[in-house]
């Protein structure tokens, strides 16, 4: 028979989804593991659709996610998260998902790696693309994960019940710095496009914060209005890639992996209409940012670049800094309407450290079953 299958998951974590796997049930050798991811999500895809796989064509929807039992004193599971490109063959174990973070511990119960303790169950999770530690808090019943609540996020049409997500420590995620070039704001040389005022923050993922007025754009602009914008983006892919390099995440801006860092775009609130149709006012947020992930606009914004944004918003200086109140969660406008985050930062011995960044997302097991691949891929060298 020229098909052979695996066990998995198909979930929704905050506002991504992702083909969810237990360790066990893959096989031990990654380059062929990498194989059965790309086929599985349909890539690559030159027509951008990703038809013949479960993903979607936007990096949001092309994830894959594994999960096993920790061998770490600190945490109950162990959670690696794996970005597939849409138009290359590409499997990134760059970055942490956020998003999908939300979904780890309920399916950690479902697969049997923890159990429930009542009606509340917190599962500490070790993710290994940073070797960062989280904790998953939500609601259970008869040993599961609730799914149907009232809490609505950016995003998601439908409420589910809230999943807190308290990322310890966050800051040198991928630089072991929380301000990488030990600078809360500086000017970035990008040859070709011109210089730039920027804050390059390393909190759950890597992010270059760039002016909105330094791009000729106003921030609040759709998703699709500016992937059109073929300039900007263009600008903004020599920005995050010169960023890189700064950040010491590339030795040259054409080594930088395609998901890290996240380049995102930072203006002052204004009136703007959310993908739903709702309207949202100045007053409603304290700072619009636009993230680009995986080269395009994100429709919301990546859970670990709101992260970093809180993280950010703490830091005297930044570019986020001066639209934020202290002592306020901090609101972001979004493509998807307005995310509070909540981050704790203090003053250390050796300059500031980031204990701790907080949100809230729902997640829903939409599928459970097997997973089709050809047995030829177990074949290739």
């Amino acid at each position: 028979m020229s098909r052979k299958k695996v066990r998995a998951a198909f979930y929704r974590g905050g506002t991504s989804k992702a083909v969810m796997f237990n360790a066990a049930d893959l096989p031990a050798d990654k380059a062929l593991r990498d194989r059965i991811f790309l086929q599985v999500m349909g890539s690559p895809d030159a027509y951008g659709r990703q038809l013949d796989g479960m993903g979607g064509g936007l990096s949001s929807l092309s994830k894959v996610v594994i999960v096993e039992a920790s061998s770490r004193d600190d945490a109950d599971i162990d959670y690696t998260f794996v970005q597939i490109a849409v138009g290359e063959p590409v499997a990134d174990y760059g970055q942490l998902c956020g998003n999908m973070s939300s979904a780890v511990g309920p399916f950690a119960l479902e697969e049997g790696l923890v159990s429930a303790t009542g009606s509340q169950t917190v599962v500490r999770v070790h993710n290994t693309n940073t070797g960062k530690v989280f904790h998953s808090r939500f609601a259970t019943k008869d040993g599961l994960a609730v799914e149907e609540g009232e809490f609505e996020i950016p995003g998601v049409t439908q409420p589910g019940a809230k999943v807190q997500l308290d990322f310890l420590d966050p800051g040198g995620s991928r630089t072991g710095q929380l301000m990488p070039t030990g600078h809360a704001v500086q000017t970035l040389d990008v040859p070709g496009h011109g210089t730039f005022t920027v804050s390059m923050i390393d909190a759950s993922n890597p992010v270059v914060f760039v002016q909105a007025t330094d791009l000729g754009v106003r921030g609040d602009e759709s998703p699709m209005d500016l992937d059109a914008n073929v300039a900007l983006c263009q600008t903004l892919e020599a920005i995050r890639q010169h960023g890189a390099v700064a950040m010491g995440l590339a030795a040259e801006p054409q080594d930088t992996e395609l998901s890290t860092p996240k380049v995102a775009i930072v203006a002052s609130p204004s009136e703007f209409v959310a993908l739903d149709g709702r309207t949202y006012a100045p007053v409603d947020y304290h700072a619009s940012v636009r993230l680009v992930s995986m080269g395009n606009f994100h429709r919301a914004i990546t859970l670990t670049g709101a992260l970093c944004v809180a993280v950010a918003a703490r830091i005297p200086g930044t570019l986020i800094a001066h639209h934020v109140p202290p002592s306020v969660d901090v609101l972001i406008g979004n493509p998807s309407g307005v995310l509070p985050v909540q981050a704790e930062v203090s003053e250390g011995p050796d300059g500031l450290i980031a204990h701790s960044a907080t949100t809230f997302r729902t997640q829903r097991r939409i599928m459970e079953g097997y997973l089709a691949y050809s047995s030829g891929l177990e074949a290739l060298a």
